[in-house]
């Protein structure tokens, strides 16, 4: 992955996890939705990681 992608990556799930702690005092089910969204954002980033590093030992 490249390092912007990868900066990309950590700067949305960094805001995605902000937005949980925020929820947290305001609604329980939007945080749960948000800390959900946070964990499946993260897994992507991990899947597309190891895609791109797939593809390049193929080549």
């Amino acid at each position: 992955m490249s390092k912007p992608m990868a900066m990309g990556f950590a700067l949305f799930s960094v805001l995605l996890m902000i937005l949980t702690g925020v929820f947290i005092s305001i609604n329980g089910w939007l945080a749960a939705l948000f800390f959900v969204l946070t964990l499946a954002f993260i897994a992507y980033g991990f899947i597309v990681s190891a895609k791109i590093r797939r593809r390049k030992q193929s080549q």
